[in-house]
């Protein structure tokens, strides 16, 4: 059994997110979520809500115990980048990406 959750466009880069997705790859959800809950990077906040997300998903639609779960699977795509301008000196300007990602999780009981 299987359950999935996604959360696209999370604001933040897929190379920060992914960083904090390969630390909970595989584990037991409740560690997972332990792991999560104390790490100082913003894209574990995310996750976390993605992670919370799927548990819930497994137990109300797959009526899955939550004690046998499992992050099976966990990725982090790159979403499309919102183009900015930032004003320099002399009349210049400087583009800034700010960057978007599709977080997906995917926990299961075997």
């Amino acid at each position: 059994m299987q359950a999935l959750a996604k959360h696209k466009f999370a604001s933040g880069s897929a190379q920060k997110a992914r960083l904090v997705a390969d630390q909970v790859r595989g584990l037991p959800v409740d560690k997972a979520l332990q792991i999560l809950a104390f790490s100082p990077k913003k894209a574990a906040v995310l996750v976390k809500k993605v992670l919370e997300s799927a548990i819930a998903n497994a137990e109300h639609n797959e009526g899955a115990d939550i004690d046998e779960l499992r992050v099976a699977t966990i990725f982090v795509d790159e979403g499309p980048s919102m183009k900015r301008i930032l004003p320099r000196a002399k009349g210049r300007a400087d583009r800034i990406l700010k960057r978007t990602s599709h977080i997906t999780v995917v926990v299961s009981d075997n």
